[in-house]
């Protein structure tokens, strides 16, 4: 019994390793600004149109590369401001959801409350693009409106807030 159950430990053990593999094998890379980190989003190369109309300020604050990429290329991801608003783009495109749906200048935005602020992803476009925004920027929908030109490039997909 003693060798069946060190056995089944060892198993359970590589079990965890190769998933924990598997996981972190499949980000490209994380950024981390000032202490937060983000995931590469799986669809960035749908992204090409929308990253370079991101704007050069979000609320006042002004765009920032003083963040680490650790694996890969972060054209995908903007920083604004300290403590940092950052978007992203490349996300799968949401299905229904309970979270608040807002539209903003035409196009609409979840809202999804986090215990230090807001995440914003867009709604009925593919890709997606997710926006964290601190606490410190309330009310944060009035920085979503920036955010538009970039967020209008990518393709419809019929959904909407109504």
């Amino acid at each position: 019994m003693h060798r069946a159950a060190r056995r089944r430990r060892l198993i359970v053990a590589a079990a965890g390793l190769l998933l924990l593999l598997g996981v972190a094998g499949g980000v490209l890379y994380a950024v981390r600004h000032h202490g937060v980190e983000v995931a590469a989003p799986p669809h960035r190369a749908d992204c090409e149109v929308a990253m370079p109309l991101m704007p050069s300020t979000v609320g006042g604050q002004a765009a920032s590369d003083a963040f680490v990429a650790e694996r890969g290329d972060p054209r995908d991801i903007r920083v604004w401001g300290d403590p940092a608003i950052i978007a992203t783009c490349g996300w799968p495109p949401l299905g229904p959801t309970p979270d608040q749906c807002l539209d903003v200048d035409g196009v609409d935005w979840v809202a999804e409350p986090l215990s230090d602020g807001v995440r914003f992803t867009t709604f009925g476009r593919d890709p997606a693009i997710e926006v964290l925004v601190p606490h410190a920027y309330d009310p944060a929908p009035l920085l979503l409106p920036a955010l538009g030109p970039a967020a209008k490039s990518l393709p419809a997909t019929g959904r909407t807030c109504s």
